[in-house]
C-alpha cells in the first residue's frame, strides 16, 4: 500500500477551518448554545417532546418568522420572536447567541429581533433552552444567583400557556398582555388586546389600545372565576390562581392531571387561551382524538365585537362568514377579508354625487332599504310626521349616510356607519336602515331584481327535493285509493285555512312561527304550526319533516302531514287537549295541578320517547330542545316530545355533530355553550334540568327562598338530597305533601346525575329509565361543580338562571 506524505502546512489550514466553521444544531435538541445556530428547517424540541422552536410561514404566506408550536398536528402556534419583521429566506437567516443575548438576525445577517438582555457575561456560558410548559428561557450557565436572563413567558403575543401570568407588575408599571394576530396569514399585533385593570381585578379587551369592548369583571375571591366568564368554574380540569398585593396583579392557571377530557402528551394535558383575531378570548383543549375544542369564547357572540365588520359592513351571527358589506359597498381589502380580517370595512363602490355639484346624467342620489337592522349608535334624532320628511332632512344633509323612522322619530347618521347588525326577518328588535347610495347602484340594484327573484324561485325548488320521495308515496296513495298506515299527508293552504277558520284560534308560538287549533273534514283535532321566519322558518321545516316526519312512537308528538306552497310552510300534528307540560307546571292561575304519580309517569314516558331517538332510529336523533314547553300531554297525560325544530341527525358511524347553539337558555349543557360538537348527552342534561322543575313546579330560573337565602333550586336540591335533609321541602307546595318520597329522591338523584359538567358522567336515556323504574339503584351524585358556585356565591346565579323562553343566538 502506498501512502502519501501530508504536508504539516495542510494540516494547519485544515485546523484553522475547524476553528472558525460553523456549529450547526442538530434537529431534535432542546439548547442553542453559544457555538449553535438555528436555521432553514432545523428546530429544537422540549425535552419531553412538546413545544417546537423554528422557522414557519403561516397559511400560505411566503414570510418565515420564529415561532413555537405543538408537536401535535395540525401546526398550532403559540408565540412569535419576530412578529413584525419577518425573513423571505430561512436558510439564509439564522436565530444564535451573540453578545449575550439572543438574536435573529436575517439574510443581510442585520440583526431584526433580540432579547434585549443587557449582560456583561461572555457568550460560551449562555444557553436558550425550550422547556416543556412553552417558555423558552435565556440562562446564563456561570450565574446560579440569577440563572434566567429572559423567558418568553415575559414576552406573551396571543397565547397563555399554563404557568405564564396575565398581570400588572406594580413596581415596574409591566403588562404581561395579550394580542390577537393581525389575521390568519400575518402573526403582526392585531387590533385586539387583552390587557389587566388593576384597580379592579380584572381585564378588558381593547381595540387598537384605545376602545373597550368587553371586560371579565372583578375575581370572585374564593370561586375561582372572573365575574363574566362563570365558565372559568365549570372546569373540572383547570385550577386557577388569582394574586393582587402590593407588588402587582395577575393570574395564572394549570391542568389537573389525569384528565380524560384532554389530549395528554404531557403530564398535565394541554389547554392554552389565546386572544383570537375575531376579537374574542376563547378557552381551547386538545381533545384525545387531536382536535383543538373551543370550551368558552367571550364575548359570546361574534356580533357583539366593537367595530368586527368595519365601516359600512354588516354582522349576522346566523351566516358564514360573520361579515358582509352593505349594498352598494364592496371590501376594501379583499385580501384582508380572505384572510379573516374585517376590521377594514367596505367602500363604496360608485362615489355619491350630494356636494359635487353635479349628477350623473342628471341623477342624484338616492336611498336604499335594508331591512332587519339593529341600528347603530351615534344617532341623532327629532320628531317628524312622517318618513318623507324623515327622507328629506338627511337627503338634504350632503354629511347624512343613512337613516331610520320609527314612530315619528326620525333618526340620521353621519359619516360612516359602524357595528351594523343584520337580524332575522322575526326578530322583533330589527328596523330598516334608508342607506344614501349613488343613484346608479339602487337603478342597478332594482335590474338584478329579476335575477334575485329567478334565484329565489330556484332556491324554493331546491327545497323542496328533501320531500320528494314522501310526495311521490302520497301521491301513489291517492291514485291506489287507499292509504298507506304511518304516511305523510300533503295538505293545501286553503284546505288548513279552512281547518283552523282562518288560523284564528291560536294555541301558542316560539321564535319560528305559531300554532293554531284546527279541526279535519273528518273531525280529526290537529294542530297546525305556521312557520313565518324566512330561512330559518325552511331550515325548521326541514328539519322537522326529515326526523319526526319518519318516525313513530307513543311518546313522540304525530306528524300527520304538511303544506309547502310558495313560501307558505306548515306542519300538521295530533292535537293535544292538554297543551304542554309548561302549561300544567307554571301556569298558576289554572285550579288544575298535576298530582305525583303523573309528572312521575310524565318524566319516564318522555325518557322513553328520547330512548327511542337517541338508540332506536336509524341515524341518531338529537332534539337539541328539550324543555316543559316541547312536552305535549294528550288527554291521558301521555307525554310526547315535540318541535324537532332545532334536531341534528347523527349517523351510527359518527359520535358528535357539530351545531350552532340555538338551544334554549338554562337548559344548554357545558359542552354545547362552549361552542364543541355535542352527544346524546346534550339532551340528557337538558333533560336533567327539566326533572327539577317537574320536582318544583316551578322554572329553574325563579328565585327560591331558603333559610332567609335566595337559591337556586337545583342547587339547594341537590344540596338536600346528599345533606340528608328534607326531601318534602323540595316539593311543589301544591301537592300538600302528597308524593312517594322513594321516588322524590330518585328523581332528584337521577336530576343530578344527569346534569354533570362532564358528559361521559351523564347516564344514557336508557339508564335513566331503569334508574327511575327502580331496576337499577341510583348511587349518590357528585355536586356538579356549576352548582356548586351557586352555593358559595348565590350572586352570581345570573349566568346558570336565564328566562327558559329566550333564545340562544
Amino acid at each position: 500500500m502506498l501512502y502519501k506524505k501530508i504536508q504539516p502546512s495542510f494540516v494547519l489550514v485544515v485546523l484553522i477551518q475547524c476553528l472558525f466553521l460553523k456549529n450547526y444544531l442538530a434537529t431534535g435538541a432542546d439548547t442553542i448554545s453559544a457555538n449553535q445556530s438555528l436555521s432553514g428547517d432545523q428546530t429544537i424540541v422540549s425535552a419531553s417532546g412538546i413545544f417546537v422552536l423554528g422557522f414557519f410561514a403561516p397559511g400560505t404566506s411566503s414570510n418565515y418568522y420564529i415561532g413555537m408550536w405543538y408537536t401535535v398536528p395540525p401546526q398550532t402556534v403559540v408565540w412569535v420572536a419576530n412578529r413584525e419583521k419577518p425573513v423571505s429566506d430561512r436558510f439564509s437567516s439564522q436565530l444564535r447567541i451573540s453578545h449575550g443575548n439572543l438574536v435573529l438576525f436575517n439574510e443581510t445577517k442585520f440583526p431584526i429581533w433580540s432579547t434585549n438582555v443587557n449582560s456583561s457575561t461572555s457568550s460560551p456560558s449562555i444557553e436558550a433552552v425550550l422547556l416543556d410548559n412553552g417558555n423558552l428561557v435565556l440562562k446564563d450557565r456561570s450565574n446560579l444567583s440569577k440563572p434566567t436572563l429572559w423567558e418568553s413567558f415575559d414576552h406573551l403575543t396571543d397565547t397563555w400557556l399554563s404557568g405564564s401570568k396575565l398581570g400588572y407588575n406594580k413596581k415596574t408599571g409591566y403588562k404581561h398582555v395579550l394580542t390577537s394576530w393581525k389575521n390568519s396569514k400575518d402573526p403582526s399585533p392585531g387590533v385586539f388586546s387583552l390587557e389587566p385593570v388593576p384597580s379592579d381585578n380584572s381585564f378588558v379587551i381593547m381595540r387598537n389600545k384605545s376602545k373597550i369592548h368587553w371586560s371579565t369583571g372583578a375575581w370572585v375571591e374564593g370561586s375561582g372565576y372572573f365575574t363574566k366568564i362563570p365558565e372559568m368554574a365549570q372546569s373540572n380540569y383547570i385550577t386557577y390562581t388569582f394574586v393582587s398585593n402590593d407588588n402587582g396583579m395577575y393570574v395564572t392557571y394549570s391542568v389537573i392531571p389525569g384528565n380524560k377530557k384532554i389530549y395528554s402528551l404531557s403530564a398535565n394535558g394541554i389547554a392554552r387561551y389565546v386572544m383570537d383575531i375575531s376579537g374574542q378570548f376563547k378557552e381551547l383543549v386538545l381533545s384525545p382524538n387531536k382536535e383543538w375544542n373551543s370550551f368558552w369564547a367571550q364575548p359570546r357572540e361574534q356580533c357583539e365585537i366593537l367595530d368586527f365588520c368595519g365601516a359600512y359592513g354588516s354582522c349576522n351571527a346566523d351566516s358564514v362568514p360573520f361579515c358582509s358589506c352593505l349594498r352598494g359597498f364592496e371590501p376594501k381589502s379583499r385580501q384582508d377579508w380572505n384572510s379573516e380580517d374585517y376590521s377594514g370595512g367596505c367602500t363604496r363602490k360608485t362615489k355619491l354625487q350630494c356636494g359635487n355639484n353635479a349628477s350623473v346624467n342628471g341623477e342624484e342620489d338616492r336611498f336604499a332599504e335594508i331591512p332587519s337592522m339593529l341600528l347603530p349608535e351615534n344617532k341623532q334624532s327629532e320628531q317628524v310626521e312622517n318618513i318623507a320628511t324623515c327622507e328629506s332632512i338627511c337627503y338634504n344633509n350632503c354629511s347624512c349616510t343613512a337613516y331610520a323612522y320609527d314612530d315619528n322619530q326620525c333618526s340620521i347618521w353621519s359619516g360612516n356607519l359602524f357595528n351594523l347588525q343584520q337580524v332575522g326577518t322575526g326578530d322583533e328588535r330589527g328596523r330598516s336602515l334608508y342607506i344614501r347610495l349613488a343613484a346608479s347602484e339602487v337603478r342597478s340594484s332594482k335590474n338584478r331584481k329579476g335575477l334575485a327573484i329567478g334565484v329565489g324561485v330556484g332556491s324554493a325548488v331546491g327545497s323542496i327535493v328533501l320531500l320528494v320521495l314522501i310526495l311521490f308515496l302520497v301521491l301513489r296513495r291517492k291514485k291506489n285509493g287507499k292509504g298507506i298506515e304511518g304516511s305523510l299527508m300533503a295538505f293545501g293552504y286553503r284546505d288548513l285555512q279552512n281547518a283552523t277558520k282562518n288560523f284564528s284560534e291560536r294555541l301558542g308560538g316560539g321564535g319560528f312561527g305559531s300554532v293554531f287549533k284546527g279541526m279535519l273534514p273528518d273531525s280529526t283535532m290537529i294542530a297546525v304550526k305556521k312557520l313565518e321566519r324566512v330561512g330559518q322558518g325552511e331550515k325548521q321545516f326541514r328539519a322537522e319533516v326529515s326526523t319526526i316526519g319518519t318516525i313513530q312512537h307513543v311518546n313522540l308528538v304525530r306528524l300527520r302531514g304538511f303544506c309547502s306552497q310558495g313560501t307558505q310552510k306548515l306542519l300538521v300534528y295530533d292535537y293535544m287537549s292538554n297543551g304542554s307540560l309548561a302549561s300544567q307546571l307554571f301556569d298558576k292561575r289554572s285550579s288544575n295541578v298535576l298530582d305525583w304519580k303523573t309528572r312521575y309517569q310524565i318524566a319516564i314516558g318522555t325518557a322513553r320517547g328520547l330512548i327511542y331517538l337517541h338508540e332506536k332510529c336509524r341515524d341518531c336523533i338529537i332534539h337539541c330542545d328539550i324543555k316543559p314547553e316541547n312536552v305535549l300531554l294528550d288527554v291521558e297525560f301521555c307525554p310526547k316530545v315535540a318541535d324537532f325544530g332545532l334536531a341534528k341527525l347523527l349517523g351510527r358511524e359518527f359520535s358528535r355533530v357539530l351545531t350552532s347553539m340555538r338551544g334554549t337558555r338554562g337548559y344548554l349543557a357545558p359542552e354545547w355553550i362552549s361552542g364543541v360538537a355535542i352527544t346524546s348527552k346534550a339532551d340528557v342534561y337538558s333533560y336533567g334540568m327539566m326533572l327539577f322543575e317537574i320536582l318544583s313546579g316551578r322554572r329553574n330560573s325563579e328565585q327560591t327562598e331558603s333559610n332567609g337565602k335566595l337559591k337556586y333550586f337545583p342547587s339547594m336540591a341537590v344540596s338536600t338530597v346528599v345533606g340528608g335533609g328534607n326531601l318534602l321541602s323540595l316539593i311543589d307546595d301544591r301537592l300538600e305533601g302528597n308524593v312517594v318520597v322513594e321516588e322524590v329522591e330518585r328523581v332528584c338523584k337521577v336530576a343530578c346525575w344527569c346534569i354533570q359538567d362532564d358528559e361521559s358522567q351523564r347516564p344514557s336515556m336508557s339508564e335513566v329509565v331503569q334508574m327511575l323504574e327502580g331496576i337499577t339503584d341510583v348511587s349518590s351524585p357528585p355536586i356538579p361543580r356549576c352548582l356548586r358556585i351557586f352555593d358559595d356565591n348565590e350572586e352570581n346565579e345570573n349566568f346558570f338562571v336565564r328566562n327558559p323562553q329566550d333564545k340562544s343566538t
